[in-house]
């Protein structure tokens, strides 16, 4: 019976996790997901004989209590953080439950493809820990975006990849618990070692990257421990984490080696990174905005972070909706890797009830953009950036990109000229189409709904 609620826990993962794909279907999933995972909980301490029932409660009471917590205040904008968090405990947590193995059996008693599952299990969720504590202090602000380089980096990441490999398999063979600790503390330095050379624009991969080595860290300890709802959940958030990571990169037109070890955004990439412009730009105010929205037959909406930072998805929905009782099409323009975390755009628009249908990705939106009246893009920067597209020394040439300024009109809500998370100069803002409205972006659609209800 055991096995049997076990394996109904992983379907509900499978079917939760599927869930999560619409917008439409995404809380029930998650609600599935999360009764599945409390199934498991509840099967694992029923069966098991508990050591001391006053630390399981008490570590469910202080999880149960930070989990609420986090819920309730942690921002939209801040989500990439607290999945890197998440994704760090994983990994500990599989590690922790490696190392108690280590503990209390040793390697001598133990066989073959146990000894290899426990190790695995160590070294990704080492690494996973302390790389995404890297990960999240670079997104809070703890620690500094940029990447940290120095000379000879990827050689001393080389040796001690392979030095690890050399310890992993010694203590394999050996049977020696003392190699089991070296192999440990090398996990968790080149888990710190592998994202600091990584930039805060690249952050969100890493953490997808992480999130898979976090799934593939249990599987490995749930083979040790001979878990199959372990090896089932840890196998779904391995292969999600990894397909994720995968989209993430091919949106960004570059590999995973290359976010991984270029040093993006060190300000070595291109003769543009870091660098404005000294143009010209066309300021305009409230009622420029109105007056270009409010006589448009169209008008396309281009979300990005900044409208996150703002938490102005219900401005955005009242100035739509003002537009629509004038008789004016409008739709959402949805790049990949818009905000920080794919799906950012679209979790904080529907928020805000603005209707699926409306939504368009970027194979949707592309086509339409030379027949759409107005742009509106609020918060967004490199993904609108025409040098992915025109300039063949920009970092991110070859990143596909919202053809915005292929539309009759663009204008553009930001605080000020100031790059994105890429570093370089954005030419659409400086384009004679654009009119450049700097100014919160609550702020700024607030007042440009005022002057539309004016007109």
């Amino acid at each position: 019976m055991t096995e049997i609620l076990y394996l109904g826990a992983a379907v509900a993962f499978i079917v939760g996790l599927r869930q999560l794909g619409g917008p439409r279907t995404a809380r029930s999933g998650n609600r599935i997901a999360a009764f599945g995972m409390l199934v498991a909980i509840v099967i694992t301490l029923v069966s098991s004989s508990i050591v001391n029932w006053e630390i399981v409660a008490a570590g469910l009471i202080v999880g149960a209590g930070i989990g609420a917590w986090a819920a309730v205040r942690v921002q939209m904008t801040s989500m990439p953080q607290m999945v890197a968090a998440f994704n760090g405990l994983g990994g500990i947590a599989s590690a922790l439950v490696a190392a108690t193995a280590v503990v209390e059996i040793g390697f001598a008693d133990l066989a073959a493809e146990t000894t290899v599952s426990l190790l695995v299990s160590t070294v990704i969720g080492a690494l996973t820990f302390t790389g995404s504590s890297i990960a999240f202090g670079k997104l809070q602000g703890i620690l500094p975006g940029r990447p940290f380089l120095y000379p000879g980096q990827k050689l001393v990441n080389v040796l001690l990849g392979m030095g690890l490999i050399g310890v992993g398999i010694w203590t394999a063979v050996s049977g020696e618990s003392s190699g089991y600790w070296v192999l440990a503390g090398m996990a968790l330095v080149i888990g710190i070692l592998g994202v600091v050379p990584i930039g805060g624009a690249d952050m969100p991969v890493v953490i997808s990257l992480l999130n898979s080595f976090s799934g593939l860290a249990a599987a490995a300890a749930g083979f040790a421990i001979e878990s199959n709802a372990l090896i089932i959940g840890g196998a779904l958030v391995g292969a999600a984490g990894m397909i994720l990571t995968i989209q993430m990169t091919e949106a960004m037109n570059r590999s995973l080696a290359n976010v991984l070890f270029a040093g993006f955004g060190s300000g070595d990439s291109g003769s543009v990174a870091g660098t404005m412009s000294d143009k010209p730009v066309n300021n305009a105010t409230a009622d420029d905005v109105a007056i270009a929205l409010g006589y448009a037959d169209s008008v396309m909406i281009v979300p990005g972070y900044g409208l996150a930072v703002a938490q102005a998805q219900h401005a955005v929905r009242k100035v739509a909706d003002q537009l629509e009782q004038s008789g004016i099409t409008v739709h959402y323009a949805i790049h990949p890797v818009a905000g920080r975390m794919p799906g950012h755009m679209n979790v904080l628009l529907a928020e805000a009830d603005v209707p699926y249908e409306q939504l368009l990705d970027l194979e949707q939106a592309d086509p339409q953009f030379p027949q759409t009246d107005v742009v509106l893009v609020v918060g967004a920067n490199d993904v609108v950036n025409p040098s992915a597209r025109d300039d063949p020394s920009s970092p991110i040439y070859g990143m596909p990109i919202l053809n915005v300024d292929r539309a009759g009109r663009v204008i553009v809500v930001k605080r000020s000229l100031s790059p994105g998370f890429a570093g370089i100069d954005n030419p659409l803002f400086y384009d004679e189409k654009t009119l450049m409205f700097f100014d919160d972006a609550k702020a700024a659609l607030e007042d440009a709904l005022s002057a539309l209800k004016a007109l």
